[in-house]
């Protein structure tokens, strides 16, 4: 398998779509994806790896071309989330498997790890946080939610759904904007806009505070499992600083921590060099 090929998967009722790319017998590697985007912000890097990897991207619950259903017929937690996730790769057939994690993705695959330590091979974090010391101010207001769940609060995080904010997630810390393809933020915002989301996203903005407490329950796993660990961080990423990329290393002093002179959504500008980086880094 060559070509990259788009499918989805019935998790107990719940309809899952994934990209899938490379041969089934080479070594697997789940990519999860992070807020606001869905698995084609893979796009650039799969291609990059197929050779080598038998690589499937999921879109979450709630994103992309998953289903998303009303949250009163499913309940939008990291919890809720990481389960059915973590029922998706079995029924693809993921026994052990490295994992790629971004912004969401990393709570999402943490839980898994913690739940199944024996089947992660291998971590890879971009931007994937697990440390207090990670988050910057830009996380202020959704804190604020966090400590007073009020209609006032909830309603202040609307912005973060705008398109104006999607656009400058996407160039914020970027030497040349202009070098960022405006396909995936067109589409994040297109998957925003759908009746709905906005509730959907607003619940997971209140509920990345269960992230947090869990916080000391990632760092034990690190310490107690030494996962190779490689956290490739775009450095000027305006809601995860470089503390939490270099605080693995506190847990996992094996694990090896790289910066890039980019943004949040480092895969935009710097795609070769993270595929770069993955292939020197997980056996292939």
């Amino acid at each position: 398998m060559s070509r990259i090929r788009y499918r989805t998967a019935d998790v107990n009722g719940f309809r899952v779509f994934y990209r899938e790319a490379g041969a089934r017998e080479a070594p697997p590697l789940l990519m999860l994806h992070g807020f606001p985007s869905a698995g084609h912000m893979y796009r650039d890097l799969i291609p990059l790896l197929l050779d080598r990897y038998h690589v499937i991207a999921p879109d979450l619950p709630g994103f992309g071309q998953s289903d998303m259903p009303s949250p009163t017929k499913f309940t939008y937690s990291f919890d809720h989330i990481a389960t059915v996730i973590d029922r998706f790769t079995e029924i693809v057939g993921m026994s052990r498997f490295a994992i790629y994690v971004f912004d969401y993705g990393a709570p999402t695959g943490f839980r898994i790890a913690l739940k199944h330590p024996d089947r992660i091979t291998a971590i890879i974090s971009q931007n994937g946080n697990a440390y207090e010391e990670g988050l910057s101010e830009g996380w202020d207001p959704i804190r604020s939610y966090w400590q007073q769940p009020s209609a006032a609060n909830r309603e202040a995080l609307r912005a973060f759904l705008s398109p104006k904010t999607t656009h400058w997630q996407y160039t914020h810390g970027v030497s040349d904007p202009a070098s960022v393809s405006p396909d995936g933020q067109c589409l994040d915002n297109f998957y925003l806009m759908r009746p709905g989301a906005d509730e959907v996203q607003l619940d997971l903005l209140g509920d990345y505070k269960s992230n947090v407490a869990l916080y000391p329950a990632f760092q034990a796993y690190f310490r107690t499992h030494q996962p190779p660990l490689l956290a490739i961080w775009g450095k000027n990423d305006p809601f995860f600083l470089p503390a939490g990329a270099e605080a693995f290393t506190r847990d996992n002093p094996r694990a090896t921590v790289r910066f890039l002179d980019t943004g949040h959504f480092a895969l935009e500008t710097h795609a070769e060099e993270i595929a770069a980086a993955i292939r020197a880094f997980l056996p292939g």
